[in-house]
């Protein structure tokens, strides 16, 4: 082997780890999050929803009828999730706020559990849907729980929130949407 192809052979991994070292310079220098994971139905109609009512927690189905032209925070939950069961706390506090309707998808649960779990924690949703087979939460685009997303009076879909909400989430990442939305909007602290 000549000695210019060994010095080539030779360069080529400093060549990958530089162009590493580059890919992971931008991504900390942009800002951008690399754990957010934006959804495509950002700007998009809401999917039709027509899931049966959780039995026994006195809330009605989860249909379109149920969002639509309100302004809506619509949660996929699961009494096994435990962000869920963080988040709960804050979700009772949403609820309180007339400016908000709160629906809950119920993913791949048993109701029985479902309808235990909002027992214990209270109840925060206007509107429930059961989700068993987790069918409805695909064309949601939910591949984890807790997620939220923030649906216009309009039917369309203005931001997804991946992960649980509490006090900071809410006022840093979703209430910016929704006084762009719908103007100011209450301001829950803990």
């Amino acid at each position: 082997m000549s000695e210019k192809r060994r010095y080539l052979v030779a360069a080529i991994p400093l060549i990958v780890v530089a162009a590493l070292f580059g890919v992971f310079g931008w991504q900390i220098l942009s800002g951008h999050d690399p754990s957010e994971i934006p959804s495509v139905l950002i700007g998009k109609p809401a999917p039709k929803i027509d899931l049966p009512a959780l039995q026994g927690s006195n809330r009605p189905a989860l249909t379109d009828a149920e969002i639509s032209g309100r302004f809506t925070l619509v949660n996929v939950f699961a009494s096994w999730c435990i962000p869920c069961r963080a988040e709960h706390p804050f979700l009772m506090k949403l609820a309180e706020d007339p400016a908000i309707n709160l629906v809950g998808i119920n993913y791949k649960d048993k109701p029985a559990k479902a309808l235990q779990f909002l027992n214990e924690l209270g109840n925060p949703y206007s509107a429930i849907g059961v989700d068993e087979n987790g069918a409805e939460a695909i064309d949601w685009g939910v591949y984890g729980i807790p997620e939220t997303f923030v649906v216009g009076a309009d039917g369309t879909i203005i931001y997804k929130k991946i992960g649980p909400i509490d006090a900071a989430s809410y006022e840093n990442e979703i209430l910016p949407v929704i006084n762009r939305s719908i103007g100011p909007a209450s301001r829950l602290k803990n």
